[in-house]
């Protein structure tokens, strides 16, 4: 999961506008298909998924457990809230969480002591417990008991008020050693408010651990939540990249050392196999606890049952997504390298190797087809990455020569660390190159032709994370016109999975999401609906087309202005706006207080010594924004001072909400980069020697004269550009594929504009076609959203007529697929 500067948290005011918005006439286009001509192969594997537990996507979500912390492990480690008892509540006698000689497992260590009579009870996700009517759910607990006779316990599955939503179960733990104890509720009522209560009787002491509620009915019997896996599964994935992201290189990757182990350890997959309860459980980089039910024998055995090819990420000693440092230890690089080794062995080996035993004492006796392991994420620091995955790579290709092995690109679309790391897979022919973005919806449109120039003989690539910044339809519309470039381009980008792929609702560390859900529904955002429909209609060739463009004429850059900052406290003072003419347009020098700014609830701004501060270096970006939204061909000067935080300023200008703003970030990167980002160009201008010093004060003055910017630094010239795209992104994108099994073209057209497509369509002299054609369309509104109550965004189904040369008129906001049989075939 990449970090992004140029933040999606924008106020619903400053989102960016469909372009060519608000007209309805007709906008008249050609496509011109050579359906002889074949291009790009476009392997089964094109489209896939990429599963990371964040936004409580595993326990919580796809791992389908109803007991939260059900082994009493939760740690202030995990998240400052937590405690041992997180999720549980006393009902009555004494509860201690101990962790002592008396424990079941080393690696599982804490457990609840109850001095009896005493009962406890649980609360789940969300609401609660979700249980449906009619439907089974598997109680087991690990218990043991210090009295002879055994200690009752009732175990109920009731409603906050205590009504029973089953007839409970009764237990008796006999014996003081670790015991599972069993035992099913038939739900006679519904609910999503759900608890289930544990009530023990009798005297002395009862100790607990492993308490699990388990719905019977789960994807395949797997254990995974049907609802969630059957969405997955119905985009047809390719492949399943998984556990990250941020959850592979962060923390600690030294393995886990009892009694004094570091808690917060990079996800190793050696400690997610093997019987649930001697799993350890751990911090969770994204703010909770992982409790590794949801392990690798899982995620293969997932990736088998959707029909996809597994792609495990496993840690470089390098680590990211803001640590950013290197482990230097021969040793533990060694043993890392070894593990992988290892997990090739588990998920390939034969049932009587080591590791392939360990598999089949699982359940799978049979190998899981494992052909491609990815070496890191996100590493910012190249260099160092680049030397840790060439011995990985080293080592795999040796014992494991059919294996390929994937390298990757670091966290962003450009710049230096991005480059230098493209230099190194290249020059050392690694096969297949992961790289990550999450921008704008306009640079999604802006970059149709990202991989036309790329070479063909080099490195192929992995977009293994992207998004565009909201899950509004116009940001969907704006990855499904960037998807027609990759597929075009399917001979160098070899996989393409959306990121992140779950989240719910009630625990969000990232939007935009694929997925979303709570404790007892799901439902697929906008982008789900475009995902789907690229991933179930891929096609196996790329077929020669061409499209017009869309007219335009330019205009001035416009807009107001704003402050801003990541990860920093500033200090603006002396703000003034003027006029080409010199005419003062606003001017707010803080000497009575902020009322002229609009912000967008983040960070924590207010007038201090005559300034306007903004002191929370945890926020990104707490933007301001004031001034007239017409303005053009004006002057912008503030005096910015930095007083702490790990960045600079961010100053964003054009503020309009008609397109994307200029953003002016200096000293961004940790303090390493500054960049002119956004506008209808992505990044316009970067310098990597700017650095921002703490508590000295900048005079910095933007320039706007037309579609010209000069950008000044204490009254010298920092950086002048013209915005080079000079047009509102192209709204009108395409591609054809063909279906070799059925003989049809697959005609991809996404118009992300809100006037209509009146488009004439040619297939050539030759093309003999079935008169009538399958379309399948989504349309809506640019704003639309889905949520668990209304879905406006649905694909639909419709015929439409066609022939060799014939006219179709694409609705506004719309992506249509219209598949078109070859009646020779």
């Amino acid at each position: 999961m990449s970090r992004v500067v140029m933040a999606a948290a924008l106020t619903a005011s400053l989102l960016v506008a469909v372009p060519a918005s608000g007209t309805a006439a007709d906008t008249d286009y050609t496509l011109a298909i050579d359906p002889t001509a074949k291009g790009a192969t476009i392997d089964d594997t094109m489209y896939g998924v990429f599963f990371e537990d964040i936004n409580r996507a595993a326990d919580g979500g796809l791992y389908a457990e109803l007991v939260q912390n059900r082994s009493f492990e939760y740690s202030t480690a995990d998240n400052a809230a937590y405690t041992p008892l997180t999720g549980w509540a006393p009902t009555g006698g004494t509860l201690d969480v101990v962790d002592d000689d008396a424990r079941m497992n080393e690696r599982n260590r804490n457990y609840l002591r109850l001095g009896l009579p005493a009962g406890v009870i649980n609360s789940g996700y969300n609401s609660g417990l979700a249980v449906e009517k009619g439907k089974r759910y598997d109680f087991s607990a690990w218990a043991r008991s210090d009295q002879p006779a055994g200690t009752p316990v009732h175990v109920g599955l009731t409603d906050p008020a205590g009504k029973d939503l089953a007839p409970p179960v009764e237990v008796r733990v006999k014996g003081d050693g670790w015991t599972k104890y069993t035992g099913t509720f038939a739900a006679r009522e519904s609910s999503t408010t759900g608890r289930l209560l544990l009530d023990a009787g009798g005297t002395g002491t009862l100790r607990l651990d492993m308490v699990s509620l388990f719905p019977q009915d789960t994807f395949k019997g797997h254990g995974l939540r049907k609802d969630l896996a059957e969405k997955i599964a119905a985009l047809d994935p390719g492949f399943v990249r998984f556990p990250g992201g941020c959850l592979v290189n962060t923390g600690s990757h030294r393995g886990y050392e009892a009694p004094d182990f570091e808690r917060r350890r990079s996800f190793q997959w050696k400690d997610t196999i093997g019987p649930v309860e001697q799993r350890a459980t751990n911090w969770n980089f994204w703010g909770y606890n992982q409790s590794y039910g949801l392990g690798y024998y899982e995620y293969f055995q997932f990736s088998e049952d959707v029909g996809a090819m597994p792609l495990p990420v496993v840690p470089a000693l390098v680590t990211g997504c803001g640590q950013n440092r290197a482990t230097d230890d021969p040793e533990l690089l060694r043993r890392h390298i070894q593990d992988t080794l290892d997990l090739i062995e588990f998920a390939n080996g034969p049932a009587d190797s080591t590791w392939g035993r360990k598999r089949a004492e699982m359940g799978h006796p049979e190998p899981f087809g494992l052909t491609h392991v990815a070496v890191g994420n996100e590493e910012n620091l190249a260099d160092e990455f680049f030397s840790r995955f060439t011995r990985f790579r080293a080592a795999i290709e040796a014992r494991y020569p059919d294996i390929t092995v994937v390298g990757n690109s670091g966290p962003d679309d450009t710049g230096a660390n991005f480059d230098r790391l493209w230099q190194l897979n290249r020059d050392a022919g690694v096969d297949l190159v992961d790289e990550h973005y999450y921008n704008s919806p306009s640079w999604f449109l802006e970059n149709n032709d990202r991989y036309d120039s790329y070479d063909r003989n080099g490195p192929k690539v992995f977009l293994g994370e992207y998004a565009s910044q909201d899950n509004r339809y116009f940001n969907a519309l704006a990855e499904a016109a960037f998807m027609t470039g990759l597929e075009r381009n399917a001979d160098v980008v070899k996989l393409a999975s959306y990121a992140p792929l779950l989240s719910n609702e009630d625990y969000v560390q990232w939007r935009p999401d694929m997925i979303w859900f709570n404790n007892h529904a799901s439902w697929g955002s906008t982008s789900y609906e475009v995902q789907k429909l690229f991933m179930t209609n891929v096609g196996d060739h790329v077929v020669e087309s061409t499209a017009s463009g869309t007219p335009w004429s330019p205009t001035p850059i416009t807009g107001a202005i704003g402050l801003s900052s990541w990860a920093t406290s500033v200090a603006y003072d002396d703000v003034k706006v003027t006029s080409a003419d010199g005419r003062e347009l606003f001017a707010d020098d803080f000497s009575v207080d902020g009322g002229s700014w609009t912000g967008n609830g983040a960070g924590n701004w207010g007038v201090v010594d005559g300034r306007f501060v903004q002191s929370d270096t945890a926020a990104t970006n707490p933007l301001m924004t004031a001034g007239d939204p017409t303005w053009s061909d004006f002057t912008f000067s503030v005096k910015a001072t930095k007083l702490s935080g790990s960045e600079g300023f961010l100053i964003p200008f054009a503020v309009n909400g008609t397109g994307n703003p200029f953003w002016w970030n200096l000293g961004g990167w940790n303090n390493t980069r500054s960049a002119v980002d956004g506008g209808n160009s992505s990044r316009v201008f970067h310098a990597d020697d700017t650095r921002i010093e703490t508590g000295r004060t900048y005079d910095l003055r933007v320039e706007v004269r037309d579609r010209t910017v000069r950008l000044f630094v204490d009254g010298r010239l920092w950086a002048s550009f013209t915005d080079e795209a000079n047009k509102n992104p192209e709204p009108f994108r395409q591609v054809v594929t063909r279906d070799e099994a059925t003989g049809e073209l697959i005609v991809k057209v996404v118009n992300a504009q809100s006037n209509a497509a009146r488009t004439k369509i040619d297939l050539g002299r030759g093309a003999w076609v079935v008169p009538t054609a399958s379309a399948t369309v989504l349309e809506g509104l640019p704003d639309d959203v889905n949520t668990e109550f209304t879905q406006p965004v649905k694909a639909r189904q419709t015929q439409v007529r066609v022939s060799s040369s014939f006219t179709h008129t694409f609705p506004p906001n719309s992506v249509t697929f219209l598949r078109i049989k070859d009646r020779r075939r």
